[in-house]
């Protein structure tokens, strides 16, 4: 277990700071893959009692960051390659219609904020001082105002919902520096078709979008589990 800290927070109940700090600790990689969650542990670690760790992990489990196994209890869930598929696949198809929809409804504010965000993702890449959770966050805030622009409230929700299982493999893909010019490229590409509204261009890059994300990730997955595999 690395090291990590609570960080209080006045207006949430004591149960959602417990589960906020948990959450990022498995997202940042604090905790690890596999991971056991001891419970008496994490209490003593964030100078709580074991109530609110325990209603945590069950919250932590609904969202598929940890498993229950028997006779060993709680533990950090492994990314695989059936989880990511299945998110991918959802991702692909809401999203190519959020961008769709964004064609046909986005506003000229929207259409500048949209610029606002890619300029801010280029610099943070280009600066070089952001760490992956900050390039997360701006990665997040870029395809935010493009579901906005969706005007679809259901869409919106479902979106959100989905940003969240998305969060980890995002994670993933932005550790490595390798991928940040492709990355670069493809929003000024999305941001372009966006602007000119033309959803076959966006449709195409939206696509390669994901599958890029999707290949990266699996990349990791395969060789965390070759290297499993040698240390058995």
């Amino acid at each position: 277990m690395q090291d990590f800290e609570m960080k209080i927070n006045e207006y949430l109940p004591l149960r959602d700071v417990v589960f906020n700090t948990l959450r990022s600790a498995i997202l940042t990689g604090k905790l690890e893959p596999g991971e056991r969650l001891m419970e008496i542990a994490l209490a003593n670690k964030l100078g709580v009692s074991r109530t609110p760790i325990r209603e945590a992990i069950r919250k932590l489990e609904l969202e598929g960051l940890v498993i229950m196994t028997p006779r060993k209890g709680a533990e950090v869930a492994r990314i695989t390659e059936k989880d990511l598929q299945d998110v991918l696949e959802v991702r692909e198809s809401l999203e190519n219609l959020a961008t769709e929809l964004a064609c046909d409804r986005i506003s000229d504010e929207e259409i500048e904020e949209l610029k606002i965000r890619n300029a801010a993702f280029i610099e943070a890449i280009e600066k070089g001082k952001a760490d992956f959770s900050e390039l997360a966050e701006l990665d997040v805030a870029f395809h935010d105002v493009i579901f906005n622009a969706s005007k679809n409230t259901r869409l919106m929700q479902i979106l959100s919902n989905l940003r969240e299982q998305m969060y980890r493999y995002r994670l993933e893909y932005l550790k490595n520096p390798e991928y940040y010019g492709m990355l670069v490229k493809e929003h000024a590409l999305i941001t372009e078709a966006v602007i000119n509204r033309d959803k076959d261009a966006v449709k195409q890059v939206m696509d390669r979008h994901i599958m890029h994300q999707r290949d990266a990730v699996l990349t990791l997955i395969r060789r965390q589990e070759e290297e499993r595999n040698r240390k058995q």
